[in-house]
């Protein structure tokens, strides 16, 4: 990873405001709020010396590589079927959103005593998925082969996303950002998640003629950019960082989807994302998880920083 850089102290209304916008994004309204500061000296799923834990932190590869891992979702029918027909998406985007992200969150920084448990809540969950394809094919949302598709899309999403728009990753690194997934992405259920990069082309590969184009996905675009997720001061951002993740779609599943060059980036907005990317990776905000996390493992609260 690319040498890091001095952290950055905002004015304390600013800070204050991140914080509080943060929070809004990972942490329902209804429900207990998670502290991943407790239990202490608790392990996570995934070491916090670990690239997950970096790449995790940065909001921009968060939300970017979230919608680049929904796009290559929803091109799958059965994953696409599952998500739009039997989930509270259109009915509630920024909460599915935040319930999303919260578990993503929670799988990677969360202590084991409560991320193994949520993990079992969302597999009970997803088990009473089932359905059929608009061309009538039958589908259960705890498919190994679809788990395995979702996951792998995630890693994807967020390990891209972090290497073009926060720090280069080498590809050693997104070798170990798969592995660093394996024992969460068995936990799910996800059986044949892949393991390097190498494994990740392998199953890219083999989802040709898989891969299908849909309205919804378009759909789905238009909603990311309309569904307020921004502080207020920074919802101009928000249709930009979707071209972004419409920039990182590999082209073939990009000409397959119909995304167009027009849904990409245009010239200067990658270095804006850039950035973005780049700044916010140097700011610290003590009440996240990945701080909170830093706390309940007695490291120092720059420990992913430096």
């Amino acid at each position: 990873m690319s040498v890091m850089l001095p952290i950055i102290r905002l004015p304390r209304s600013v800070q204050l405001s991140l914080e509080t916008s943060s929070s809004a994004l990972l942490q329902p309204p209804e429900g207990r709020k998670i502290d991943f500061s407790r239990p202490f000296g608790e392990a996570a799923l995934v070491s916090p010396d670990s690239i997950s834990w970096r790449i995790f932190k940065n909001p921009i590869a968060l939300i970017v590589g979230g919608i680049a891992a929904v796009i290559l979702e929803l091109a799958e029918p059965a994953v696409r079927t599952g998500v739009w027909k039997h989930s509270t998406f259109l009915k509630d985007p920024m909460g599915r959103l935040r319930r999303t992200g919260l578990a993503a969150m929670v799988t990677v920084y969360g202590a084991r005593s409560i991320a193994e448990p949520m993990i079992e809540r969302v597999v009970r969950m997803h088990a009473r998925v089932t359905g059929e394809t608009p061309a009538g094919e039958s589908f259960s949302a705890n498919d190994a082969r679809l788990l395995s598709w979702v996951h792998a899309t995630a890693s994807f999403g967020f390990g891209e996303a972090y290497s073009r728009y926060v720090a280069h990753l080498s590809p050693p690194q997104f070798d170990a950002l798969y592995r660093e997934g394996a024992p969460a992405s068995r936990l799910y259920g996800a059986l044949d998640a892949p393991r390097s990069v190498a494994e990740l082309h392998a199953l890219l590969d083999s989802m040709r003629g898989r891969l299908e184009p849909s309205d919804i996905v378009f759909e789905f675009l238009q909603i990311m950019r309309d569904t307020p997720t921004f502080p207020t001061p920074l919802r101009w951002m928000q249709p930009t960082l979707v071209r972004a993740a419409v920039e990182m779609i590999p082209d073939w599943i990009r000409e397959c989807l119909g995304l167009t060059a027009s849904y990409g980036l245009r010239p200067p907005e990658g270095l804006m994302v850039r950035l973005a990317g780049a700044v916010s990776d140097r700011i610290i905000l003590p009440d996240s998880p990945p701080s909170q996390s830093c706390r309940r493992l007695g490291l120092p609260k720059a420990y992913l920083y430096c």
